[in-house]
């Protein structure tokens, strides 16, 4: 027996260890969803080449442009996709809107409104475990930091804020 299913596009907007990446793992619980992880698909196809903040710039920009027509592609087969990558400026959540424009999918932005204090928290307990594919230091969260936009009405998503 075969239902209907709606894909949806899923985003995620938070700072460094906000939750993000535990979040999609669990919406990519649901069925006909697939999961894209932009740190395993970083670490996969650069090991040992981001090294700043630089790099993670230039290198995720070649990995949105690489993944484009494939997230559309499973968004226009039918299956819903969950973006982990962070949905923190103006600029990157413009480009997610692309991928909406070429589909007829629903779309869903999970904003994690998290405290910097608490990220940082976090963070330090991410780094001593050691389970994450990158280490971010206390130093390089301010610097990143610097440039999260929390997502605006006026950019037209819909928004579901959790935090």
């Amino acid at each position: 027996m075969t239902t209907a299913h709606s894909p949806v596009l899923h985003l995620v907007c938070g700072k460094i260890a906000a939750g993000k990446s535990t979040l999609t793992s669990s919406l990519a619980q649901a069925p006909n969803t697939v999961l894209l992880s932009e740190d395993k698909l970083l670490s996969a196809l650069y090991p040992e080449e981001i090294l700043s903040v630089a790099d993670y710039v230039r290198c995720s920009a070649r990995l949105r442009s690489a993944i484009q027509a494939l997230v559309v592609d499973i968004l226009a087969a039918g299956s819903s996709v969950v973006l982990d990558f962070p949905a923190n400026t103006v600029a990157t959540r413009a480009w997610m809107k692309t991928l909406l424009e070429h589909t007829a999918a629903a779309h869903c932005l999970h904003y994690l409104d998290v405290s910097d204090d608490e990220c940082k928290r976090r963070l330090r307990l991410r780094n001593k475990e050691g389970g994450h594919q990158f280490n971010a230091s206390e130093a390089e969260f301010d610097q990143i930091t610097r440039f999260f936009v929390p997502p605006a009405e006026e950019e037209g998503f819909n928004v579901v804020k959790a935090g």
